[in-house]
């Protein structure tokens, strides 16, 4: 299999993921979202609760080419080139949240900014699953993958009180309130999203994404590649579905069921991509999101900062009153003509085709940010 040809499946299913977050993350209005669209409110998996496991999945599969070209430096390098790395990014996630507090409220309030965001979540998997991945052998790497998911599992059993898997009483809140403190971690929620603890099980998707990668590069036949990448994914897939009877999945509490689930079904996805572009050539489909894929963690960045300028800093006037260009592109040219939902969405679509312009140009003129 062509190098160009493996890294094209690869970047259009991490583009197609950065695609889904922009949808779901920049609605014309939150209450307005079908619900498909938004996270489950609890126990349960919908499509958007698929996004971010694939990201992390999509990670691990790119680290194991790009540590290719730096496996013959010391161990000491390597260690700094991925804690440098995830400093990077993690620093990336606060400033988004500095951001934010200061268009909400005019001033950054220290003690209760939140720490925790969807960039620091891949930061500390990146950390955790790139060091292991340097320092164990493959085969060890499945071992230790089940091995979290299990131990994380009876964590959960063993400290989680009477109901170890409600909002009040899981383990996941009681140790992010312990080592961040409520006011650090997202407000109104019970369980933080990105909570640092669950960030712990979340590794494992970019442990089983290094070893599909390696396995994309040691199977040159593509049909056959299909064929093992479906398989593993199916299976994956069907032994969470049984794991589910017993433990709901749920992505607040990143339950080690919705681990193998959702690494089962971008196994499944990913073989899908490498169907359509490397045996049937079909590639045209997926220009915008290759475009994406290239830059991924650049567009995530400036659509997050760009939107909360749209909500909250740049105002429109409105009969004398001032509203945020979100709350008047929806609620004043949208909904009136397509309803609500609809015209939630189609602002969020909206948003999705000036990124892509953004991601469309940054490409065609060969500029790629590398963090």
């Amino acid at each position: 299999m062509k190098k160009t040809e493996r890294i094209q499946a690869i970047d259009i299913l991490r583009g197609l993921t950065v695609a889904g977050m922009i949808l779901v993350n920049q609605p014309g209005s939150w209450k307005y979202k079908y619900a498909q669209l938004k996270h489950a409110a609890w126990d349960g998996c919908t499509l958007t609760d698929l996004i971010f496991p694939f990201f992390l999945f999509i990670i691990g599969a790119s680290m194991w080419f790009s540590f290719q070209k730096t496996k013959e430096l010391p161990y000491p390098d390597r260690f700094i080139k991925i804690l440098r790395r995830s400093v990077v990014i993690f620093l990336l996630g606060l400033t988004l949240n500095i951001a934010s507090q200061y268009m909400s409220l005019g001033e950054v309030v220290w003690a209760k900014l939140r720490i925790t965001g969807v960039l620091q979540r891949i930061a500390i998997c990146y950390l955790i699953g790139a060091v292991l991945c340097v320092f164990f052998q493959p085969k060890t790497l499945m071992w230790i993958s089940g091995g979290i998911l299990l131990a994380y599992w009876g964590l959960s059993w063993g400290f989680g009180g009477a109901d170890p898997f409600t909002p009040e009483s899981g383990i996941v809140g009681k140790i992010d309130r312990a080592l961040l403190g409520a006011n650090h971690l997202r407000s109104g929620y019970p369980v933080d999203s990105s909570s640092f603890f669950a960030s712990i099980p979340a590794t494992v998707h970019l442990l089983w994404g290094y070893l599909c990668g390696r396995l994309i590069a040691q199977t040159p036949d593509r049909i056959v590649l299909v064929k093992k990448i479906g398989l593993i994914g199916l299976v994956a897939m069907t032994v969470a579905l049984l794991w589910n009877l017993i433990l709901p999945f749920n992505k607040s509490l990143w339950s080690s069921s919705y681990v193998l689930y959702t690494n089962g079904i971008a196994l499944v996805f990913l073989g899908l991509m490498i169907w359509l572009v490397d045996v049937k050539k079909k590639k045209k489909w997926a220009s915008p999101f290759l475009d994406f894929g290239l830059n991924p963690l650049a567009i995530y960045f400036l659509s997050e900062f760009m939107g909360g300028l749209l909500s909250k800093v740049i105002k429109v006037s409105v009969n004398g009153e001032m509203m945020s260009f979100r709350n008047w592109a929806f609620g004043e040219v949208l909904s009136p003509v397509l309803g609500g939902y609809n015209a939630s969405l189609v602002y969020a679509l909206l948003v999705v085709l000036f990124w892509w312009g953004v991601a469309y140009l940054m490409n065609k003129n060969r500029i790629y940010i590398k963090i």
